[in-house]
């Protein structure tokens, strides 16, 4: 019998790749997005898929009441991908603009996974995959909101990693760095939409943080496609003992070991420099 996998975020990027991926590999995959357009266009693809919005408990409650009747009750596989960036300088973040954050990315998120665990737990197996950051364990200057929710999203895993301990669930991170995606396209709606850039201090320094949502400056150094998280999502589903975390792209390995080597000042220097130079 496939495996069957749920997977959060999958209208573009990382998440779509997941689903047709693994939907390749054997896996019985329903993929979610929360625009019904995304979720056809899903459909049109082969892809079995639901509507999921992460702001919504009803919407979460409903698709996991469908899942649940076409997959019989089974859920081998929970793959937590839903996310997006609100970029700012923290002086700059409105309390919505920082709860409608932590609503998608982190709320949303243990919502879902607090609805799937009990299968889990009655099935007696399962496996977690969160998808995090680089950011979710160094922060870069004006992504407060996005590193907090990041911050916020490991620490919540790593304590079901314990709570779990005794069971078969596995929870995992996966923390990719710089990854080809619309990412950048739908942070730069959430900065027009809740930065007032006019008004602020930084006003000068985000016309570099503007061009760099744009596309005007290109790509990141290091970027690598979906597939690269793909990868290492299909090594935390099939190991026997998955790993803790999986790094992905060379700044997520690079500031890790960082993280782990340097005096902490040093750190927060060389974080200031990458910072301002991908602004």
């Amino acid at each position: 019998m496939s495996k069957t996998v749920l997977i959060t975020g999958c209208s573009s990027g990382i998440g779509l790749c997941l689903a047709e991926g693994l939907h390749t590999r054997g896996y019985r995959v329903f993929a979610s997005a929360r625009k019904p357009e995304d979720v056809q266009s899903l459909v049109s693809k082969g892809l079995e898929a639901v509507q999921l919005d992460l702001d919504s408990s009803e919407s979460i409650n409903h698709a996991c009441d469908e899942v649940f009747r076409l997959a019989g009750g089974r859920v081998d596989a929970l793959i937590n991908n839903g996310a997006y960036g609100q970029p700012g300088a923290v002086a700059d973040l409105s309390r919505d603009a920082l709860r409608q954050q932590f609503e998608t990315n982190l709320f949303g998120t243990q919502e879902l996974t607090n609805r799937i665990l009990p299968l889990m737990r009655a099935q007696g197996h399962g496996r977690i995959i969160q998808v995090s950051s680089l950011l979710g364990y160094v922060s870069f200057a004006y992504r407060g909101a996005y590193n907090a929710s990041k911050y916020a999203l490991e620490a919540l895993s790593e304590t079901m990693r314990l709570e779990l301990r005794d069971t078969n669930i596995h929870v995992c991170l996966v923390e990719p760095g710089p990854v080809v995606s619309r990412f950048r396209d739908n942070a730069y709606q959430a900065y027009l939409k809740n930065i007032d850039r006019q008004n602020s201090a930084y006003r000068e320094l985000y016309a570099g943080l503007e061009q760099r949502l744009e596309g005007k400056k290109g790509k990141m150094p290091f970027t690598l496609p979906p597939e690269a998280v793909l990868d290492k999502v299909v090594h935390a589903l099939e190991a026997s003992k998955p790993r803790i975390r999986y790094p992905v792209t060379l700044p997520a390995h690079f500031f890790l070991i960082m993280r782990r080597l340097l005096p902490y000042r040093w750190l927060e220097h060389l974080l200031y420099l990458s910072g301002d130079r991908n602004r």
